[in-house]
Formats: C-alpha cells, sequence, structure tokens
C-alpha cells in the first residue's frame, strides 16, 4: 500500500499542475470571480476579479484517484465515511459559490439552509459510523476515556460545523488556508498509516498533493481562490479523520490555528453583540496584524510556522498515546 499512498499524492501533485491554468481560463470565461464583502479591508478589495471554486480540484481528484489505485476504498466504512464527508462538505460549500457567484451577493446560501445540510450530513456520518466505533473519546496522555453515549452523535455535529467553519474562517488571505489544511492533514496521514488504514491514507495523500498544486496557483498574489468548495469540505476531511482515527481531541492542538481564528471571531461577534465592543482590532483575526502593519505574506508565513509547531506537538502527542 506504500506505492499507492506515494502514488495517490504524485499524480494529484502532476495533474493539478497542469490542469489548473486551463480551469482558471474557463472560470474567467464564465465570469465565475470572488465577491468582495463591503466590509473587507481596502487592501483586500483588489481580490475581487479572482476565480473561485479552486476546491473543487482538489476535492474531486483525490476522492477519484483514491478509487483508481485502490477501489476496495469504497467498500471500506472508515475510508468511505471520510470521502463522503468530504464531497459532502464539498457540495454545500459548492452552493453557496455558486449563488454567490450568480447574484454577484457575498452573501451566499442562508445561514439556516446551511446548517440544515451540516446537521444531514451529520447525522448521515453518525448513522454509517456508529456500529464501527466507539462512543469513547480519549484524552491524550493520560488516557482517560470519556463515554459519550448517545451525546457521541451531537459531538459529530460539532466536530463537523466548528472544524468546517473555521476552516473557512481562516481562507482570507493567499495560500493561508491550504497552507494550514497541508500542514494538519500530515500528522492525521501518519497515523492512518501508522494504524493500518491504508485507504483513508491513500485518499489524504491524494489530498495533499492536490493542495501542494494548489498552493502553487494561491499563493500571492493568488490566480485562485478555494472558495467555500475548497474550505469546508477541508474541514469536513480533518474533522472526519480524527473521528474515525479516534484522535478527536488531538484535532484542537493540530488544527489549533483553525481553532484561534474561529474562537476569535466568536468572541468578537459576542462582545459586541452583548457589550457594544470589540476585543480584537478586526476579525478574523488574520486581518488584525495587516491593520497593525505587517505585509499579508508574513502573516501567511507566521500562522504557517505556528500550525506546523502545533501540528508537530500534536503529532508527538498521538505517536506517545
Amino acid at each position: 500500500m506504500f506505492v499507492q499512498v506515494i502514488l495517490a499524492f504524485i499524480i494529484n501533485l502532476v495533474v493539478i499542475l497542469v490542469a489548473m491554468p486551463k480551469y482558471i481560463q474557463y472560470l474567467k470565461g464564465i465570469n465565475y470571480h470572488q465577491v468582495v464583502n463591503v466590509y473587507s479591508l481596502d487592501e483586500f478589495k483588489e481580490k475581487a476579479k479572482t476565480p473561485i471554486m479552486g476546491g473543487v480540484l482538489f476535492v474531486l481528484l483525490p476522492i477519484l484517484t483514491t478509487i483508481i489505485l485502490d477501489y476496495h476504498s469504497i467498500f471500506n466504512m472508515k475510508s468511505m465515511i471520510v470521502m463522503v464527508s468530504f464531497l459532502g462538505y464539498g457540495l454545500i460549500g459548492f452552493i453557496d459559490d455558486y449563488i454567490i457567484v450568480i447574484k454577484k451577493d457575498n452573501q451566499g446560501l442562508k445561514p439556516i439552509y446551511k446548517l440544515l445540510f451540516q446537521i444531514v450530513l451529520a447525522i448521515v456520518f453518525y448513522v454509517l459510523y456508529r456500529n464501527h466505533a466507539s462512543s469513547v473519546i480519549t484524552i491524550p496522555l493520560i488516557g482517560v476515556g470519556i463515554n459519550l453515549g448517545i451525546f457521541y452523535s451531537v459531538f459529530v455535529f460539532i466536530m463537523f460545523a466548528s472544524e468546517s467553519n473555521a476552516v473557512n474562517f481562516t481562507d482570507g488571505m493567499d495560500g493561508l488556508a491550504a497552507g494550514c489544511s497541508f500542514i494538519s492533514i500530515v500528522p492525521f496521514l501518519v497515523f492512518a498509516y501508522l494504524a493500518k488504514e491504508y485507504h483513508l491514507a491513500i485518499l489524504l495523500s491524494g489530498v495533499l498533493g492536490a493542495l501542494l498544486a494548489y498552493l502553487y496557483y494561491n499563493k500571492k498574489p493568488a490566480q485562485i481562490f478555494m472558495g467555500d468548495t475548497g474550505s469546508l469540505a477541508l474541514g469536513a476531511l480533518l474533522a472526519a479523520s480524527a473521528m474515525v482515527l479516534k484522535k478527536e481531541l488531538l484535532l484542537l492542538i493540530i488544527g489549533g490555528v483553525f481553532l484561534w481564528e474561529m474562537l476569535c471571531v466568536v468572541l468578537q461577534l459576542s462582545s459586541v453583540k452583548l457589550f457594544k465592543k470589540r476585543i480584537f482590532r478586526y476579525t478574523p483575526i488574520h486581518y488584525a496584524f495587516v491593520l497593525g502593519g505587517m505585509k499579508e505574506e508574513y502573516v501567511v508565513r507566521n500562522f504557517w510556522l505556528l500550525n506546523a509547531l502545533l501540528a508537530l506537538l500534536g503529532l508527538i502527542v498521538g505517536l506517545l498515546g
């Protein structure tokens, strides 16, 4: 299976490197581009004409590659439900992106519909998975298990909703969300391979290859954005991988940058609503650093570095546990 894991990475890397320029031209031709929010910082309003939906390629191709290289993956419960989660949340994001580009309005899919779709997918995940895994979540290092019982279904929804939206919040600068996602997926690839979950390892390796190729076109100045198609899918991929590998709480460490971004947004909105005061200069928090005088590319590199340190810590804790 090691050969298939490597091949998945190489195939996705090469195919997307070659296909992306044509895809970018296609999106420009049909006028599918970023719609900038009126509240966006002036420094980022110039990105308004950048094509979106780049996530379509790095969602579909890794799934297709996995099935071709290892058709048994569709019969393996763990890899299959991770693929379904990845594709399902990508579809929610695609609908959101489609509405944005058609209406030329940054609102997209109504929050209530987005929430309902996420609940449905969480239910699908739980129904498929409940007979194949324990409802116990284990605290890393100390090894204490907490049996959530029926409440594991609620936990599943929280995992999907929080992680997918956290990646979505992070996707605001060239290369930021893609780079952080790449770094965060690496530990789960290691966990999957060491646990002999080779079907899942092939999928994750394919996503890494696809993301690396996408990053080549998404680095500053970005030629394409992933859109909600990509960000929601990547968040779901991380959440689903963490759950099927029983590394749920490690995602808090490995995906610490995403958690930080989301918490800052939640705290800011809560403070403004309750006290009419801001806690931070701007949220998502990566924009606050730009307002503080830091160049966008330096913010991105520093976030990558922080994410790499957290991912390494999570990997070590996971291996020790």
